[in-house]
Parts: C-alpha cells; structure tokens; sequence
C-alpha cells in the first residue's frame, strides 16, 4: 500500500427529509460528514418553534478518501448518489466547505441589503465573517441581494450584506474551484 489516497469533499444526495438522519449515520460510521443547518421559526396554528432546517434540501456532505470510503458511503440509509457530472463525483473545495461554515455561523447576523450595484455583477466580500466570498449581486436598488453560487453542487445562496463591503471584480475566462 504504496499510495495514499487524497481525502476530498463531496456532495451526497440524499431522500427527502433525510438529511439529518445520513448526517448522524455518517457519524456512527466515523465518516466526517457536515450538515449545514439554519435556526428557523416555525409556525404551527398553536405554537412557534425554532427548528433547524437544510441550507440546502437533499445534500449532506463527507469527507472521504472514495476509493476507500465510497461503498460505505452508498450503503448507508438515505443516501441516494454521489453529486457529479456523469458517473464522477465532483470534488467539494475546502474553501468552499469553509465558506458554508460561515454562512451558517453568521446565518442570524445577515440583516443589511446591498445598494448601487447592477444586478450580475461579479463582487467580492472585503471584509467582515464573508470576507473573499464571490458572488453575483441578484437584484439592484435597495432591496438587491448577493447571491454565492457554489459551482460544484449547481446551488446558490442569496445574502445581504452593506454595499460598501463590495469591490465589483471581472469575469474570469476559466472557472476553478479551490481544492486544498
């Protein structure tokens, strides 16, 4: 056993509503798995209650070596497939895995709007939890929004944040992601 194979991130698709129960059996199989979560309220007509629901329905998210781990991964409850183009798995960027960290962290703090930039244009976040997150301002005016699109699982999600945190950027000609 010569070679050591890379651990990487990827995205697992999973059955609806099932992301928290993958999430805990990852865990018992001392796989790393990330779930990302935000606190909500929710409205029933006798009560209000916080509950903690997917940033993004059908994904959970696991750090394996796939040779190794990926048979594992596919024979637990839930899970549906690997999230990829064709038949490969796409590889998850730990900048991106960091970033959704933030998201969640900073989830309850994301209160103000962005003004005075058009809607599709590339910025970047200088300052603050977002710093050096990209994005594409969604909607102009005071109610515009930032969308961070994460390329390898095709989901965005839409922030507010003070415009002067903003530095416009151009378009790369080649996309990458960041893979640690």
């Amino acid at each position: 056993m010569g070679d050591v194979e890379c651990v990487h991130w990827y995205a697992v698709y999973v059955r609806s509503r099932h992301e928290k129960k993958v999430h805990q059996l990852f865990l018992e199989k001392e796989l790393t798995s990330f779930l990302p979560l935000l606190e909500t309220m929710r409205q029933w007509s006798d009560r209000k209650k916080k509950v903690y629901e997917p940033l993004f329905r059908g994904y959970v998210f696991v750090n394996i070596a796939m040779r190794r781990d990926h048979i594992r991964v596919l024979d637990t409850d839930g899970v549906i497939k690997f999230i990829g183009i064709g038949k490969k798995p796409s590889v998850i960027g730990c900048r991106d895995i960091e970033w959704l960290k933030t998201l969640v962290r900073e989830s309850d703090s994301i209160h103000q709007t962005v003004d005075a930039l058009p809607p599709g244009q590339l910025v970047r976040v200088l300052a603050g939890p977002f710093k050096d997150f990209e994005g594409v301002v969604l909607k102009g005016g005071r109610e515009s929004r930032l969308v961070v699109f994460f390329d390898s699982i095709m989901q965005g999600v839409e922030i507010s944040i003070f415009p002067e945190l903003l530095v416009p950027i151009a378009r790369r000609s080649t996309e990458s992601s960041d893979v640690l």
